[in-house]
């Protein structure tokens, strides 16, 4: 019996796990353990137009992860609810919360990232705590006259946008930018669109500015300093980059100068046997959906021909090229793959409902 540790409940665990299920038949019995904090699933790319009241239903962000696995025989499958508190690569073992202690042959980190400001754009510690806090943003949005988005990003972007869709005419959005352009890095035509975009929903777009500190006012608005000398009041401030990644319990010597895990042309972690690392807790690609689901069909199939004695894949070819595509509002979006733009209607076409759609088949793991 192979015992295969899966590390972390988001995509690229949940995926990894149904993959493997689905896959590894007539092979050596195995047995899958997948260790989250979050008792559900949470749908985060939809969270930008989730913090909004009134967009999105609970059931549509959240879906119980055990449930999707009782299709799999007893004795192949358990999930566990906890955390990561230490990894042992010598020995094997990982502990995780509660005193538990885990035995693994394969083990598979799949951690992700949490946001650097505790916003509702990822989970923030327990499905409890991820769903108490998107409803307290979106009671703070609701209540909210001024609205200053810190970043301008990608999800800086679509925040602003989802924001300015629903209250551009009720509300100021303003969208703070440290570059000379919005979301500064991509072709300078998915700039334009983008700020295009932004600007016909009357979103104040200000570049070259950050937020340098922030006072609370006794009137219980917030006082922003700006790196212009500005001072700028507003009723809720949402900053939108910054993320870290979710490697507290790793070994240092295993990960980069950013703390996200070093892995080699195979996916696996360098200097640590038998332990491969995916999504946006690892090094080799940028963190994206599209990458992640890659990453996680890969892996699946490397351990599938591990436990079947057949040859490993040859090398995993992450993408040379950026590629991404995203909302402005409900109505415009754009995106591009390397320096090639990707047409609005077809962004918009394949975005309209953030994909809220596909949340329950990948925790029953129908779509793999």
């Amino acid at each position: 019996m192979k015992n295969i540790v899966i590390l972390g409940g988001s995509y690229a665990g949940v995926s990894t796990a149904h993959r493997i299920l689905k896959q590894a038949t007539n092979t050596t019995p195995f047995k899958i353990t997948l260790i989250s904090p979050n008792t559900d699933f949470y749908w985060n790319i939809a969270s930008p137009r989730g913090i909004i009241p009134g967009q999105i239903e609970d059931d549509k962000l959240f879906q119980p992860i055990s449930a999707g696995f009782d299709q799999y025989p007893a004795g192949q499958f358990e999930f566990v609810v906890g955390y990561a508190e230490s990894l042992d690569v010598d020995a094997k073992k990982v502990r995780v919360s509660n005193n538990i202690i885990l035995d693994y042959d394969l083990l598979i980190l799949a951690t992700g990232t949490n946001d650097r400001e505790g916003m509702p754009f990822k989970g923030v510690g327990s499905t409890q705590a991820t769903k108490d806090a998107l409803h307290g943003f979106q009671a703070k949005v609701a209540k909210a006259e001024t609205i200053v988005v810190c970043g301008a990003g990608v999800t800086g972007v679509e925040v602003a946008g989802e924001l300015a869709f629903e209250y551009g005419q009720t509300k100021k959005i303003i969208l703070l930018g440290s570059g000379s352009t919005v979301l500064e890095g991509s072709p300078a035509s998915v700039s334009k669109i983008s700020t295009n975009s932004l600007e016909k929903l009357n979103v104040d777009i200000r570049l070259q500015t950050k937020m340098t500190s922030s006072i609370q006012k006794p009137d219980g608005r917030l006082e922003l300093v700006l790196s212009s000398g500005e001072r700028l009041s507003t009723d809720l401030t949402i900053p939108t980059f910054g993320l870290v990644p979710n490697t507290s319990y790793v070994p240092e010597k295993f990960l980069n100068t950013q703390g996200y895990v070093v892995v080699d042309e195979y996916l696996k972690v360098k200097n640590a046997k038998s332990v491969w690392a995916i999504g946006d807790v690892c090094d080799t690609e940028y963190s994206q959906f599209l990458s992640c689901d890659r990453q996680s069909t890969y892996v699946a199939k490397a351990i599938s021909s591990i436990l079947s004695d057949a040859k490993i894949p040859p090398p995993y070819q992450p993408f040379t090229s950026k590629f991404m595509g995203f909302q402005i509002g409900k109505t415009s979006g754009t995106g591009h793959f390397g320096w090639f733009r990707i047409p609005s209607f077809v962004v918009v076409y394949l975005r309209k409902t953030l994909f809220v759609e596909r949340l329950l088949t990948t925790v029953n793991g129908s779509q793999f």
